[in-house]
């Protein structure tokens, strides 16, 4: 299995790639907001959220035409909070973290008003893109939530800790490549079946309002349908100096959502993590990545794994 990396801005990276040759797209855009990643064009950055959401409906039509017809698309997405720190880009000022820029909001900005937006509001941009994305022509399927078991800390004390992100699960056809056997998951707990009777009938003695165990969809270490539902820890990756999305989140992501032997496209490279597993299973991965330090990082990671092909 190989990799090729397409360095430099990922819309125009992809457009360099045929229509209809990309089996699945797993990928985690930036943050609105979040990191200045010191690169120009970089997304993530822009004035405002609408103008954020466009760009990247740009670049997901871009990776819609080059899937093929039975193609899945696996988004990870966070939120951001308005006006109220959180990690909210503010132009005036940001400061240095752990090799990256960490935006720090404490004043107001235009695009409050703009976009109709509260200091301290919750701005809900994983579903501006879905709804967005949806619009723009793809099949929203699902969302999957991330809980992650061991959140980073906040020192809030008028809301919860947040401890979830988004992935959503968007097709390029009705129709589509989804391989539910390989990613089932082992059950920890029996799945009951419970049958609820309706007004006006009395079935085997129940009364309306009464409920009957039928049976059991599962039992305790029996493989089952995989839940909508993804506990997995944060895991960080010791050579990126920024977050990445364990390997363990997007592996079931990778087993349904593309054949054995295919290609797994991921336009936001970052430090490597889409390669590595759809190298690992026995798939191609093509990364698209603007920061040539992270196609070092990338090229270590993948070292071992196999041969890397830049371009």
């Amino acid at each position: 299995m190989t990799c090729q990396i397409l360095q430099g801005d990922c819309l125009e990276s992809i457009k360099m790639l045929p229509s209809n040759s990309i089996d699945c797209c797993v990928t985690s855009p930036p943050y609105f907001g979040l990191r200045d990643y010191g690169c120009d064009g970089q997304i993530g950055l822009e004035e405002t959220p609408d103008a954020f959401i466009s760009r990247l409906v740009d670049v997901f039509r871009e990776v819609r035409r080059v899937l093929k017809k039975e193609g899945t698309c696996w988004v990870n997405m966070g939120d951001s909070y308005a006006g109220g720190g959180g990690g909210n880009y503010n132009k005036t000022g940001v400061s240095q973290a752990g090799g990256q820029h960490i935006t720090n909001v404490r004043n107001k900005r235009t695009w409050l008003l703009n976009a109709l937006l509260k200091p301290k509001d919750l701005i809900g941009v994983p579903w501006m893109l879905a709804f967005a994305l949806r619009s723009d022509g793809w099949y929203l399927r699902q969302d999957i939530i991330w809980h992650k078991p061991n959140p980073m800390p906040e020192s809030v004390t008028d809301r919860c800790t947040k401890s979830h992100e988004y992935i959503f699960l968007l097709t390029k056809s009705e129709k589509y490549f989804f391989d539910h056997e390989a990613m089932k998951e082992t059950a920890k707990y029996a799945g009951t079946v419970v049958r609820a009777y309706k007004s006006g009938k009395n079935i085997s003695g129940q009364k309306f309002g009464e409920t009957k165990t039928v049976g059991h969809d599962c039992h305790v270490g029996e493989k089952r349908n995989r839940r909508s539902v993804w506990s997995v820890a944060v895991r960080p990756y010791r050579d990126a100096h920024f977050a990445t999305y364990p390997p363990e989140l997007i592996k079931p992501c990778i087993l349904a959502g593309c054949p054995s032997g295919g290609v797994v496209l991921d336009p936001f490279g970052g430090s490597g993590t889409t390669a590595q597993v759809a190298m690992e299973n026995g798939r191609e991965a093509i990364l698209c990545e603007l920061n040539p330090e992270y196609i070092d990082i990338i090229k270590k990671r993948l070292a071992s794994i196999q041969p890397i092909l830049a371009i």
